[in-house]
């Protein structure tokens, strides 16, 4: 077994001063990574900044003999993102890799949410995730190499009461990874989302201690560092927690093709269970995959021939 290294690389961890993010840049660091710090150091609702908490870990990078630079951008900020890759690019002269990690979270149901709560929490996961993969973008395709990983969670792929707002953005990760993904492969682009269960101040209300103590964050950080490694995967969906590691994957079943006459709603509720039917289901590896799957279907049914 090959060991996993990042010497000569440098990588960008946003939300990278506590818990997973932290855990993500040490993880880097000791493999060899140069790795910029980014943390806005606010509170878990994303109130209030410090830039202790990025300071703190940089000092423990230092003092494990590796190099890093501590930046306070709110990822959201497309601006302070610019400053931080340009920073990153002043120093290193070039970036490899990005894990998107920050995010905040405001739990109300969807009836009592304020929109501006909704909002800002989008625009933490989604934008700031977009902000900091776009501003990097170029400098991979330039290298013809880059490593991304988004970070999604259970709320999005499965659902938590809740969590609207958090759920629909962190699903949201796994089509912005899908389109990254085909638009990256000629330049060496790799693009992963992790979808996490740690115990961090995220979820502290949330797990009992004996749970806690089995989703420390470094259970998770293995997983992580193997999809921006040289020879990651892409378009994967990495589910990780207390040691264990899983993939998410999104399948379509066979379903049925309803001739003109018989294209009716009443058709489609008596045939449901056969639309639902999971034999023979596959996944589809990009849009235009369904669209064919589609038209191949209805033209069979008609007894014609697509030359597809």
């Amino acid at each position: 077994m090959v060991d996993i290294r990042f010497d000569g690389r440098v990588a960008i961890v946003t939300g990278a001063g506590t818990g997973l993010g932290r855990s993500h840049a040490l993880g880097l660091a000791k493999r060899g990574a140069k790795v910029v710090v980014n943390d806005l150091g606010v509170g878990r609702d994303g109130s209030g900044s410090s830039s202790e908490a990025a300071q703190a870990v940089v000092a423990e990078i230092e003092a494990m003999g590796g190099e890093a630079l501590a930046h306070g951008c709110d990822v959201a900020d497309e601006d302070g993102v610019i400053d931080m890759v340009t920073q990153a690019i002043a120093v290193w002269g070039r970036v490899d890799i990005v894990v998107n990690n920050a995010g905040i979270l405001r739990d109300k149901t969807f009836a009592k949410m304020d929109m501006a709560d909704f909002r800002k929490v989008v625009d933490v996961h989604l934008i700031g995730s977009a902000n900091v993969a776009h501003a990097c973008w170029p400098i991979m395709r330039e290298q013809k190499y880059g490593r991304i990983v988004f970070t999604s969670s259970a709320s999005g792929l499965y659902g938590n009461f809740g969590q609207s707002n958090y759920g629909a953005a962190k699903a949201s990760m796994m089509g912005l990874m899908n389109v990254l993904h085909l638009e990256g492969a000629r330049d060496n682009i790799r693009v992963n989302t992790l979808a996490p269960t740690a115990a961090t101040r995220m979820t502290e209300e949330l797990l009992p201690a004996e749970a806690a103590e089995l989703l420390a964050p470094e259970t998770i950080t293995p997983g992580l560092l193997y999809l921006v490694s040289e020879d990651a995967p892409s378009r994967t969906i990495l589910g990780a927690g207390a040691g264990s590691f899983a993939l998410t994957k999104v399948y379509e079943t066979p379903g049925i093709t309803l001739m003109d006459d018989e294209n009716t709603p009443e058709t489609v509720a008596a045939k449901f269970a056969e639309i639902a039917a999971a034999e023979g289901q596959e996944e589809l590896t990009d849009a235009f995959s369904q669209t064919k799957k589609y038209a191949l279907n209805a033209a069979k049914a008609r007894g014609l021939k697509l030359d597809w």
